[in-house]
């Protein structure tokens, strides 16, 4: 039995009755890790190991990484990318250790991957290692969408260039994809995996996606007033 896909629980009981007591423990266990690793903000630690300053401190005061990029360059914001996803492909990684990714024509179909997922992006936005104050979740996101929804990946971030080259809004490639993430996972899963997503999966996904567009309120009231930042490759923000 391959422990990626199926994980401990799966290997444990394999030929025996559930143990509802040990997966229980294991989604205990795969949520506070998950949530703790998100809330490993990759743009405080590196803002504040190479520049010895809190990247909420400038500009929009969101510690992501749009915001190292205008703040402090391109290679502050690589390694918050190398961390940011780093962290989360863990957070997940360590879920389908206990109870597996249940691969199914390229796409996970365990709930628990999915709230795994959820819960590192809860961490990257209320890092309780930070007084709850971090970034709004959308490279997190990703990493999720690249690891456990591969396809539906692809097809979002080509969507999310197209936006972000037409428009130069990073925030509305974002709260775009965001709200299509858990469509186009059931379209694929209708029309290519020919399966049923598990409830948990969807719920996480819902949820997730609007959680995205709520922590981009304030991006939603600025690009109404026309008063939105554009994206610009290689300008730096005045601190």
């Amino acid at each position: 039995m391959n422990i990626l896909n199926y994980g401990l629980y799966g290997m444990i009981t394999e030929g025996k009755e559930p143990n509802v007591l040990l997966l229980a423990a294991m989604i205990v266990a795969s949520v506070i890790v998950s949530y703790l690793l998100g809330s490993l903000s990759s743009a405080i630690i590196v803002s504040k190991a190479l520049y010895k300053e809190d990247i909420r401190t400038h500009g929009s005061g969101n510690a992501g990484l749009t915001n190292m990029l205008r703040t402090y360059g391109a290679k502050a914001a690589l390694f918050t990318l190398i961390g940011d996803m780093l962290k989360t492909a863990l957070a997940i990684l360590f879920t389908a250790l206990l109870i597996g990714f249940e691969y199914n024509s390229g796409i996970s179909l365990n709930g628990y991957c999915y709230l795994s997922g959820l819960c590192a992006v809860l961490g990257h936005v209320f890092p309780v290692f930070y007084g709850f104050k971090g970034g709004k979740g959308v490279l997190v996101t990703a990493t999720m969408a690249l690891v456990l929804t591969p396809a539906c990946f692809a097809v979002l971030i080509t969507l999310f260039i197209i936006i972000l080259v037409i428009s130069r809004y990073v925030s509305l490639g974002s709260i775009t994809v965001a709200s299509l993430y858990p469509v186009t996972i059931c379209l694929y899963i209708i029309f290519v995996c020919q399966t049923t997503l598990p409830v948990l999966a969807v719920i996480s996904t819902v949820f997730l996606g609007g959680f995205i567009v709520w922590c981009h309120r304030e991006n939603i009231g600025r690009l109404i007033k026309g008063n939105e930042k554009k994206f610009s490759i290689g300008k730096k923000e005045t601190k």
